[in-house]
């Protein structure tokens, strides 16, 4: 799943700490009041993750990176954890109980963060300055406002882009700085924001092609204001950003693929291992986990490979199922009729396994041109809080001959429904909840439920040959995969071909994916490591409740009860389902 925001998470100074101390009856105004500011103040203060939510009031802004607002920021989430930690808990209701739990949950990981500035590596292959454009994607364009909107958006990118490049200066000087072989890919990206002329710029597209609801006499206005404010300002700036990229950032960027190699990278690392997967795991016992499940996948594939008559190794079955035209469309148009065609065919079969479905549509469309060569297989935009914008399934149509045919079902079950769309959507949905748990994006919670949601494929009916069956297995074997190389290079210091190398050799994801994953990791530590973790966690609840319940165990109220609190800490999840699972047993 790609999220279209900033690394910011928080806002403007709101003085909480100087609420008045309340009585047990008043604590739950008290913490909603506290709630409710803060979600006000991420908003304010990022106005990427507020286009992202569907809050239409910042989208004419950028968040503002400069290392004043960036310490007010940190400031403010411990004055906020402070009032929390003195509000008193007992008079709550057990919905505020729980309310209060994932809140503190939440503050107390921004302050655990803030000694390490995670904002120096916010930059990678795939987000950054270089894709901002996309963040058109997210906005609305139905009226002549919507436009003019995005024109001041674009007049006051160079301010923005110019603190970025001082936050990069910063990181490097500080030695907090990305692996110089994975920011190499950044230079053609930036590239593409200085064509000439304004029309080919990405920041133009939304201009070529008007909607009905756009008055004739305004388009050619909006289109003149368009190259003016791009020949002018965005591409003068993004010349200017460049050349401090080239220059100074690169040069001074890391050789080694891992975090540990710089300032604090190992404290850092552990942070974001206990931020990412929720738990307290090591990531000896993570690297330990995943060379358990490479294992066992790896003799599954073998059985696979025995059943359609492939006789060799497993790396030269590898090798056939990268190469062979068979497994291949001969064009993007083909391979993105045959994502949206198995989605709609998908989606009929749901109520076999929920009780309680989305109401919000999603729809299916390719990933923009600018990042495609450089990110991932598909990723999932969820939808505006408001219902006015669908959930997206992106798919990557770059170079169809390396897109393989047998991952196309198990990867819309992970990125549309019963995955990212199923959960985000009814999470989102959840209106007797506080707007930041509808929003809640614990990783190992919202990854671990796609990759759970990847074997419910064999329940809709999919996975019917064995190639779709060695999809799945190859999806599964990804993920385990990630458990190793994400440990190996932030931990145990593995380069950057060791990981390639590992991951070639154990899973028949094609190289250029394989490149674009550990490039991923290298720049993003920790993050790959919650798919399999909150996937081994759901299995197994699902496996205590059904041998609890025996014969009363039902997987669509097993699922429904998953569901029902939006995204959850990992140990939190946990704790809700042994409650479900003695509640349904009875006395």
């Amino acid at each position: 799943m790609k999220i279209h925001g900033s690394f910011l998470s928080a806002g403007c100074l709101l003085v909480f700490w100087a609420l008045p101390v309340a009585a047990d009856g008043a604590a739950a105004d008290r913490l909603h009041a506290l709630i409710e500011h803060e979600w006000e103040r991420d908003l304010a203060d990022d106005p990427l993750l507020a286009t992202y939510r569907g809050d239409l009031r910042y989208n004419d802004r950028w968040p503002d990176l400069t290392a004043a607002a960036r310490t007010s920021r940190r400031a403010a989430d411990a004055r906020v954890l402070a009032e929390l930690d003195d509000l008193p808990r007992a008079g709550l209701t057990p919905a505020d109980q729980l309310n209060y739990e994932l809140f503190r949950y939440e503050y107390a990981d921004r302050v655990a963060t803030a000694p390490f500035a995670a904002e120096a590596w916010s930059i990678t292959a795939r987000d950054g300055p270089q894709a901002l454009n996309e963040v058109a994607e997210q906005m609305p364009f139905a009226t002549t406002a919507d436009y003019e909107t995005w024109l001041r958006r674009l007049a006051a990118l160079p301010r923005y882009l110019d603190q970025y490049a001082e936050l990069l200066r910063e990181a490097a000087a500080a030695g907090r700085t990305q692996p110089r072989v994975v920011m190499e890919r950044v230079l053609p990206q930036l590239e593409m924001q200085l064509a000439a002329p304004a029309e080919a710029s990405p920041f133009y597209d939304r201009f070529r092609d008007f909607p009905q609801t756009i008055p004739a006499a305004d388009r050619e206005r909006l289109r003149h204001e368009a190259r003016a404010v791009i020949g002018a300002a965005v591409v003068p700036a993004y010349r200017r950003f460049q050349s401090m990229f080239r220059d100074e950032y690169l040069p001074a960027c890391r050789a080694a693929a891992g975090i540990s190699a710089t300032p604090d990278g190992a404290a850092y690392y552990a942070n974001r291992v206990r931020h990412f997967t929720t738990t307290g795991l090591t990531p000896e016992q993570i690297h330990a986990l995943g060379l358990a499940e490479v294992a066992r996948n790896r003799a599954a594939m073998l059985e696979i490979m025995r059943e359609v008559g492939f006789t060799g190794t497993l790396s030269e079955f590898f090798a056939f199922l990268r190469s062979d035209p068979q497994f291949y469309y001969g064009s993007a148009d083909e391979l993105f009729r045959a994502y949206v065609y198995t989605a709609k065919m998908i989606e009929p079969e749901l109520p076999q396994l929920f009780g309680r479905l989305y109401r919000t549509p999603f729809g299916v469309r390719p990933i923009p041109a600018t990042s495609a060569p450089n990110t991932t297989t598909a990723y999932y935009s969820g939808p505006s809080l408001d219902g006015t914008r669908p959930g997206w399934f992106y798919v990557n149509l770059y170079r169809p001959e390396v897109r393989p045919k047998y991952e196309i079902e198990v990867l819309t079950v992970h990125e549309a429904a019963p995955g990212h769309h199923l959960q985000i959507a009814l999470a989102q949905e959840l209106t007797g909840l506080p707007k930041f748990r509808r929003f809640a994006g614990f990783t190992a919670f919202v990854e671990g439920w796609a990759l759970y949601s990847e074997r419910l494929g064999y329940d809709l009916g999919l996975y019917r040959d064995p190639w779709s069956r060695l999809g799945q297995l190859t999806y599964d074997q990804w993920r385990a995969v990630r458990l190793v190389v994400d440990t190996g290079i932030h931990h145990f210091g593995w380069s950057r071909q060791q990981a390639i190398d590992y991951f070639l050799d154990n899973a028949a994801k094609t190289e250029a994916d394989v490149i674009n994953e550990i490039d991923r990791y290298s720049t993003w530590p920790g993050q790959a490591l919650a798919y399999k973790i909150g996937q081994l966690r759901i299995l197994a609840l699902r496996e205590r409740a059904a041998a609890a319940l025996g014969p009363r165990f039902d997987l669509r109220a097993f699922h429904d009860a998953l569901l029902e609190n939006g995204a959850l800490p990992l140990d939190l999840l946990e704790r809700r389902i042994d409650a479900w699972i003695a509640e349904r047993r009875g006395p």
